[in-house]
């Protein structure tokens, strides 16, 4: 057996130590390789950081529109600041992330709390969506004044660094100028399209100055102005008689608007889904870069989409064109006036104010003391003759004159009931109570005081409708009271001889019954 020597030793181990010191440092530098790609994809992915801040009046479809577009069909309306979000995704790297939106108030009360939703550290990762309703185009002009100057003031007081400030609004400047409508040949899918090439110094050298009138108010903010509810313009067609030329007209003078401000503008109807997704691809590309390549649409008025880039003063004069009865430097509410509204005040009924109990019957007894009729207020309800004649008074009419009441049968008969009946033959006989008896002191009273000595009162008269005539012929009190206390004697007879016949009419049905029985 041959010993080895320890040089030989040596020799056989040392290539081993050394392949092993070669994988070892294979395995750091594909560790390496690993985490360096890591790094690279994740500086790829989307931020988190980005917000939607949605402004506009009460009613303008602020809450409807982000429901659409984050995909739920029964929007729940908050109060003052809400938060939502919106899944964002970019099919190339496959990678989701989430877009916060605020969406803040109508109501002034609730404007401090903008605070929270544009602040100094997300100051230049947010857009502002500014909506607008078609249902109300008469206020536009009010509405987008009232909230940019919202907007500018609360810009004013956020304490943001003044570099960055100026680094947001060369942003805006250089990406309106780099504006360009050509689509070039890659793949959709390319990265080199998802994000927006930084400008350099030979870009800033080609680049042209602004147009006119953009960008005269730089707040350094990405704006998209949407106009809601576009399916309402046949209605605006129908009832209140507009035109092509007035939609025209709103057009051309929004688009001017949002030149000032660099902003886009976008007509949406979620109600006919109409532009709803093309905002929110436009959104995801001002905000994360990723590819949009739907052209300006100005064709149809219902469907307005221009990007921040593409308009100018020239473009929208192609618009002057269609309008005849109106200018384009006319004063917007001039031509697109408030309707005036349906509602007037001279159809809402008067409120009635009630007289107090005791001092109408105190005015009442007044009138009656110094033997003067006591007149009833006229209802407002009352309805007037048609032909402004007064309406014919009332007149005392004989008793042969009116139809007596029917005789009220106290027999029953088999298909009736025993108790409905006869209550209410009695009812209907209290209801038509007899004449008085022509020997009685009302009747002589009555006649003698009403009639002149002539046929006695309708038994139809009610002591009611018979004290003020009675009344106002004699001068006094004492007829009136002899015709109160004859009708009071009369309904008690009437009513005793009524009670008596049902009582007699129920025995007789009792024994009726009990003959059938033992038949």
């Amino acid at each position: 057996m041959e010993i080895l020597t320890q040089s030989q030793v040596h020799g056989l181990t040392t290539p081993t130590t050394a392949a092993r010191k070669k994988d070892a440092e294979a395995k750091e530098n594909l560790w390496s390789s690993i985490l360096s790609e890591v790094q690279t994809q994740s500086n790829t992915k989307l931020p988190s950081n980005k917000s939607v801040l949605v402004l506009g009046d009460n009613a303008s479809g602020k809450t409807t529109l982000i429901a659409k577009l984050q995909g739920v069909e029964d929007p729940k309306k908050g109060s003052g600041l809400e938060y939502a979000y919106i899944d964002v995704r970019d099919e190339y790297r496959d990678d989701v992330t989430r877009l916060s939106v605020w969406i803040l108030d109508g109501d002034p009360g609730h404007n401090n709390l903008l605070k929270f939703a544009l602040n100094e550290q997300n100051f230049p990762h947010t857009l502002v969506i500014l909506t607008l309703s078609m249902t109300t185009p008469w206020s536009w002009v009010d509405q987008l004044q009232h909230w940019m100057k919202i907007l500018d003031d609360h810009i004013a007081g956020l304490k943001i660094d003044q570099e960055e400030k100026q680094q947001c609004q060369a942003r805006l400047t250089t990406e309106w100028q780099n504006y360009c409508e050509t689509l070039d040949d890659l793949d959709p899918g390319s990265p080199i399209k998802r994000t927006n090439r930084l400008p350099s110094v030979d870009d800033e050298l080609d680049t042209l100055p602004l147009p006119e009138g953009v960008l005269t108010t730089n707040l350094g903010l990405d704006v998209v102005v949407v106009v809601t509810k576009t399916d309402y313009m046949t209605t605006l067609e129908k009832e209140l008689d507009y035109r092509d030329e007035h939609f025209d007209f709103m057009q051309q003078w929004i688009r001017r608007f949002c030149l000032m401000y660099g902003a886009s503008l976008f007509y949406t109807s979620v109600k006919e889904d109409k532009n709803c997704d093309l905002l929110y691809k436009y959104l995801t590309h001002r905000i994360y870069g990723l590819p949009f390549r739907t052209p300006a649409l100005v064709v149809e008025k219902d469907a307005v989409l221009i990007p921040a880039g593409w308009d100018n003063m020239k473009k929208i004069s192609i618009l002057y064109e269609n309008m005849q009865s109106c200018k384009p430097d006319d004063y917007y509410n001039d031509i697109i006036a408030q309707p005036p509204s349906r509602k007037t005040v001279s159809n809402r009924e008067s409120e009635i104010q009630t007289e107090d109990e005791q001092s109408f019957l105190a005015r009442q007894q007044q009138l009656l003391q110094q033997g003067q009729t006591p007149t009833r207020g006229e209802s407002p309800l009352r309805s007037q003759p048609s032909n402004g004649t007064k309406s014919t008074q009332r007149t005392p009419v004989a008793a042969g004159a009116q139809g007596s009441p029917k005789k009220v049968d106290g027999k029953l008969t088999p298909g009736t009931q025993s108790g409905e009946g006869v209550l209410a033959n009695f009812f209907n006989s209290l209801l038509h109570k007899k004449s008085v008896p022509p020997g009685s002191a009302a009747a002589a009273a009555a006649a003698g005081g009403v009639t002149g000595g002539g046929s006695p009162l309708s038994a139809s008269s009610s002591p009611a409708s018979l004290s003020p005539r009675v009344n106002i012929m004699n001068g006094g009190t004492a007829a009136v009271d002899a015709v109160l206390a004859s009708d009071k004697l009369s309904m008690r007879t009437d009513a005793a001889l009524e009670l008596d016949r049902l009582a007699r009419s129920v025995k007789k049905d009792l024994d009726f019954s009990a003959a059938q029985s033992d038949c």
